[in-house]
């Protein structure tokens, strides 16, 4: 049984075939998109024989939750098994009035970065835009009534340019006005930096932010933090991102998780600023959430205030992520491995609504 999800394309045809008027297309959309159900018999507005139709010719949900944590500082991540093949996370931030989710892309990641736990084990396969939208509503879900999402960043596992199909599928669900409703100018697309599809994604015009994740100022030391770089050369993700800003007039972002030893000394800040400069972007510096069974390491606040104060004295306007839910893996893919490695068969758990 497919899961609703993956066939809102084709769902005016099968209205049709069941003798239904169009317009419950939109009735089942707004169910969906609108409201915190988690069943067709819940479609109150729709008639029985439809509702029943729907459940036996679709499941609603393309995945179950198997693990669900909760942080202290309100973060929020969930562990999805998805009917399709594979696990992937996706996370609910709270900072203040934003409510921010962080989705997967990619079952696992090829990208290859050494500090992450998502590549660990290479991709699986790319998400169908179903499985994108449907970790948004998930999340969705364990808001209050009174609250909505705000803002969408796709930055879970996975490279989103690997999968642009997918990403922009679900991505023009969650901007339209029939789907979630979130702007444009509220969703960032986060790539370690694919120079054709960064191309290809500003040629689109879809509006969208988009972050590319440096986290080196050379070659040679981001080959051995990103092993694709090899490949693609920062020269080519640089010129990419300034056609990307020149077609889309969108500033850019450039994210640098800093990594104690390796990538977060004087001589490192120097030449970030040099690579930076003039490019009118904001670097958003993220200090290393450890990852278990991996040798990096959160850099102290002496270095973290050194790297920053070369940086701002060069004239570039610099942000530093406060880290969230360290005390319930959030970072990408530690969730994941966690449950792997601790548990053989994990049953999925009825979770209240929070």
């Amino acid at each position: 049984m497919t899961a609703i999800l993956n066939q809102l394309d084709k769902l005016p045809d099968w209205l049709a075939a069941q003798g239904q008027p169009k317009f419950r297309a939109g009735q089942i959309l707004k169910w969906l998109f609108e409201t915190r159900i988690e069943s067709f018999e819940a479609m109150s507005d729709l008639p029985k024989g439809l509702r029943e139709a729907l459940a036996r010719d679709f499941s609603f949900w393309s995945s179950d939750v198997i693990a669900h944590e909760r942080s202290s500082d309100g973060t929020e991540k969930l562990l999805l098994r998805l009917n399709g093949g594979g696990e992937i996370e996706c996370v609910l931030l709270r900072d203040g009035i934003r409510r921010t989710i962080c989705v997967s892309s990619q079952v696992g990641c090829a990208m290859g970065c050494v500090f992450c736990a998502s590549g660990l084990n290479g991709v699986e396969r790319s998400l169908t835009s179903g499985e994108i939208i449907e970790q948004m509503l998930r999340l969705s879900r364990l808001l209050p009534d009174d609250e909505r999402l705000s803002h969408i960043v796709m930055m879970g596992m996975g490279d989103p340019l690997a999968n642009l199909p997918g990403v922009l599928g679900a991505l023009e669900l969650a901007n339209s006005p029939k789907g979630l409703g979130i702007s444009a100018r509220r969703i960032t697309i986060s790539t370690v930096g694919i120079p054709q599809a960064i191309r290809k994604l500003a040629d689109l015009d879809c509006r969208y932010h988009l972050a590319i994740s440096l986290h080196a100022p050379n070659d040679e030391l981001r080959t051995k933090l990103v092993p694709v770089n090899a490949k693609i050369g920062m020269a080519a993700i640089l010129e990419a991102s300034e056609y990307f800003f020149e077609k889309t007039g969108r500033r850019l972002t450039f994210e640098y998780v800093l990594l104690a030893g390796l990538n977060d000394q004087p001589e490192h800040a120097q030449e970030l600023a040099d690579v930076l400069a003039g490019r009118g972007a904001l670097l958003n510096v993220i200090p290393y959430n450890p990852v278990e069974g991996l040798p990096y390491r959160t850099p102290n606040s002496d270095a973290i205030n050194r790297f920053r104060r070369i940086l701002e004295e060069q004239g570039i306007v610099i942000k530093f992520r406060q880290r969230k839910g360290d005390d319930i893996n959030a970072a990408c893919g530690q969730l994941r491995r966690q449950v792997a490695s601790a548990v053989p068969a994990v049953v999925p758990l009825n979770l209240p609504k929070t």
